[in-house]
């Protein structure tokens, strides 16, 4: 139309700010468009970190009182059992059927995998606070040398 000049990657890219997290915006940027690595980054981690100012007015809009009050809890325990079947199955599905995404969901299985099997306690809670901080700071810097101002503030 002219308006906006993207191709079908870019969209693609730009698109899942909306629909994912930092990390995974990252990821399909690189694979999809790595010319704007910089500029979505910067996008999803500045809609991330506005998600608590943006949210609770539309929930308030749409939404009455009683159904914000509604009080949501477990319909069943879930089994030890379950919790490290879960991340197994899921992973072996993934891998077998969209291998292209067994990286990042290996990660997601691997992480909650440590944290329900209970044998690995000290690394657990250090991938969940200090590793998670540092390789946060590490994935920025990386992606903020990417940034040129003359790409960005076009």
């Amino acid at each position: 139309m002219g308006i906006m000049d993207f191709s079908l990657n870019q969209a693609a890219a730009i698109g899942i700010i909306g629909g994912a997290d930092g990390p995974t915006s990252i990821y399909v940027s690189s694979v999809l468009a790595p010319e704007l690595l910089g500029a979505i980054a910067v996008a999803a981690y500045a809609y991330m970190a506005l998600v608590p100012l943006i949210q609770p007015p539309i929930m308030r809009l749409l939404t009455t009182q009683k159904e914000r009050q509604i009080k949501m809890t477990q319909l069943r325990p879930v089994s030890k059992l379950e919790k490290i079947v879960f991340p197994l199955v899921l992973l072996i599905l993934v891998a077998l059927f969209l291998p292209d995404a067994a990286p990042l969901l290996g990660m997601f299985c691997f992480g909650n995998l440590m944290r329900e099997c209970g044998v690995v306690e000290r690394l657990s809670d250090t991938a969940q606070n200090a590793l998670i901080n540092i390789v946060t700071i590490i994935l920025g810097l990386s992606v903020g040398s990417k940034l040129m101002a003359e790409s960005f503030l076009v």
